[in-house]
């Protein structure tokens, strides 16, 4: 059976700079969920493993990056739950710590081209349509499904909060995040960080899913460059961040949210008194990439 014992704790931060703008700041740890099928990649996955499992299906056939977390989470899970697995993986063959995970779970990786790798239905039924057993689960584990494992966190909360801060690449997380403060008619605002340039379109994204804006802001910049990339700036906060709190922080995703959050705080951005949680999605396998920049 599909099922996976969630541990998602809150925590309260403490730093002088919430001392010194009288806020309180929490953080949800989705990140203790499980090591590898991690955070919101769990969520995102757990209704569409089920529905596998309902269609009595074996073969999960997904799609990602080369340093996909999403790719890790599903491997893992493969192996977890008895299914096989296998990986278009976008681009040339590269050896890093993601894909070595990924192998080390039993996934089957097949490099394909940037252009192919557009077409994603072609490249599953060209390669898997003749097979009853294979699965089409999306890259981030995206869609409805995604959407409504995510909106059950907020259930998870034994108090309000003014201000929940995520990050967001495809706005599956935040669209869930808003559809439960919506379900549950809580009154938080939504404070969504897209970690990628140009990230307006995410509004959209999330109101494909949520219906109703009321209390959505999006924060265009803080993105340090682009989708996965980061700046000595963001490493340094990182490290401090940790150091100070016992807590990984990555650099594509949760680095910059949680960034974002106290640049916010120390411009006033927030009514003394006011109670922040910042969501930490997992996805800390990332850090691993980046070696040389701890040091």
């Amino acid at each position: 059976m599909i099922e996976l014992a969630i541990h998602s704790p809150v925590e309260e931060i403490f730093d002088p700079l919430f001392k010194s703008k009288s806020v309180r700041v929490f953080m949800k740890r989705d990140d203790q969920i499980h090591p590898f099928i991690s955070g919101n990649k769990w969520r995102k996955l757990q209704y569409t493993l089920l529905k596998a499992e309902q269609e009595k299906k074996s073969h999960l056939v997904t799609f990602g990056g080369a340093y996909s977390n999403h790719l890790v989470a599903a491997a893992c899970a493969g192996a977890k739950f008895k299914l096989r697995t296998t990986a278009f993986v976008r681009g040339e063959q590269v050896t890093n710590p993601s894909l070595m995970l990924c192998s080390l779970f039993g996934m089957e990786l097949l490099y394909v081209s940037r252009e192919s790798y557009r077409d994603k239905w072609k490249l599953f039924n060209e390669a898997y349509g003749n097979d009853e057993n294979a699965f089409f689960v999306n890259e981030g584990g995206a869609g409805e499904m995604a959407v409504q494992g995510c909106s059950e966190m907020i259930g998870e909360l034994n108090e309000p909060f003014d201000h929940i801060f995520c990050a967001a690449g495809t706005g599956s997380t935040a669209a869930g995040v808003l559809k439960g403060i919506i379900d549950h008619k809580q009154p938080s605002q939504l404070h969504v960080v897209p970690v990628l340039k140009n990230g307006r379109f995410i509004r959209d994204e999330i109101t494909k899913y949520a219906s109703g804006q009321h209390g959505l802001h999006l924060h265009l910049n803080y993105h340090f460059g682009g989708y996965a990339k980061a700046t000595p700036e963001l490493f340094g906060f990182i490290r401090s961040f940790s150091s100070g709190t016992g807590i990984l922080l990555d650099q594509v995703y949760t680095g910059k949210m949680v960034y974002a959050a106290f640049d916010l705080i120390a411009k006033d951005a927030f009514t003394p008194g006011s109670k922040i949680l910042l969501i930490h999605t997992g996805g800390l396998i990332g850090l691993l990439s980046q070696v040389e920049k701890f040091r």
